[in-house]
């Protein structure tokens, strides 16, 4: 988004030259969005950013979908997926789990224990939610580090890594993007500054705060792309350590955001799920719900009024709270509900009138919407609740 920042040693004027204190020249690198017409950030690197001495292919995380066939809403168990001893043995790149995707998103699930790789998806952005444990993300912009509840958004064709904290592994949701990830379009005045009536502000979005040095030679850098058989991966070796930039400025960098700095909209009557938006992107949305008052005119039913939502596929991950409409589903922690175009979803049996006179929900879920169908990638396929479907009406098709 373009707020300005810039760290570390930028000349005065770009595209000029910037030596070192001994005379060497420092080697500038435009990192930019859509073709020189979006948010870009300019860094400056010790060594030439382009010297790679090898390329390999690399096997990416498994990749394959299956239709939601019959059409049917889904509850998965994401905390069945790493047992503990898988776990220890897991990184938050190469030990990602697929959990639902089509041709704009892919939305998978990791327990991590181990630093990861070197890693850079050149497809899209990346916004990962951090579920508990805390981590560093170290950059080419700079590090950052998270904690539970934090958003980290990274974008495309960013060099990083992931260092979990020694507080326990790290558990992160991950939504991978075919695009660019931003805040709502009706948030941002006409030049990009975030609005009076945004639920948040820059103040609330937390970028590197030192540039980053690492040295070394003959450096892996695990890279996912596009080809023509879809999503593929290549491992390069660069002849130095990417992360070699001693300064950089623009509006396009990593950042963390925390899920409580998310100042929820309410009102008299129920207010439906655009209201709780935090992101955007090419065909699908981010939301959140957030511990909140609820609505307070004397005749209101505060869950979800039943709907059919009949261009979007809803995908709930439920972190936190006691989730008021899905009460008596067998959801909870850990839990993703998937609830497909073309079903009319809501509350479900008696939590309708169980909310009437409630004032606060004490609940945490993120929320991803698709304008196009998903599939079911192989790590929803292991964790399906298959009772889930019929929890409305009580009794399944075997009754």
């Amino acid at each position: 988004m373009a707020h300005y920042r810039k760290l570390g040693s930028i000349p005065p004027k770009r595209h000029t030259q910037h030596r070192s204190g001994d005379g060497r020249l420092y080697y500038e690198e435009l990192m930019g969005e859509e073709g020189f017409s979006g948010d870009s950030s300019l860094l400056y690197h010790q060594r030439i950013p382009s010297a790679i001495v090898d390329a390999t292919p690399w096997e990416v995380p498994e990749q394959t979908t299956t239709p939601n066939h019959p059409l049917t809403p889904r509850h998965l168990r994401l905390h069945e997926l790493f047992p503990p001893a898988t776990a220890s043995a897991s990184d938050a790149v190469t030990g990602r789990r697929l959990i639902l995707g089509n041709a704009d998103v892919r939305i998978s699930y990791v327990v991590a224990q181990r630093d990861s790789p070197l890693y850079r998806n050149a497809i899209g952005d990346e916004l990962v939610f951090v579920e508990s444990g805390s981590a560093v993300v170290e950059t080419v912009f700079g590090a950052i580090e998270v904690v539970e509840g934090d958003y980290v958004l990274i974008p495309c064709a960013t060099t990083h890594r992931w260092l979990p904290g020694p507080d326990g592994p790290l558990r992160a949701y991950m939504i991978e993007a075919s695009s660019h990830i931003v805040p709502p379009k009706r948030y941002l005045s006409r030049f990009g500054q975030l609005l009076e009536n945004a639920p948040y502000c820059e103040r609330d979005l937390h970028g590197p705060v030192d540039t980053l040095t690492r040295s070394g030679t003959d450096i892996e850098v695990l890279l996912k792309h596009r080809s023509s058989r879809g999503i593929t991966g290549t491992r390069y070796v660069y002849a130095d350590h990417p992360f070699d930039v001693v300064g950089w400025d623009g509006c396009l960098y990593p950042y963390s955001f925390h899920v409580s700095d998310f100042e929820p909209i309410t009102g008299r009557v129920h207010q439906p799920p655009p209201a709780h938006q935090v992101f955007e992107a090419q065909s699908f949305v981010i939301c959140n719900f957030v511990p909140r008052k609820v609505d307070y005119h004397p005749l209101s039913v505060p869950v979800p009024y039943y709907h059919s939502n009949v261009d979007s596929d809803e995908v709930m991950f439920y972190v936190g709270g006691d989730y008021a409409a899905r009460k008596g589903s067998g959801i909870g922690p850990g839990s993703v509900s998937v609830h497909p175009g073309g079903h009319s979803h809501g509350p479900q049996r008696g939590a309708y009138e169980a909310s009437v006179g409630v004032e606060f929900f004490d609940e945490l879920a993120i929320m991803v919407d698709t304008f196009h169908p998903l599939e079911l990638g192989e790590g929803a396929l292991e964790c399906d609740d298959s009772s889930y479907a019929w929890s409305w009406a009580g009794r399944g098709p075997q009754s």
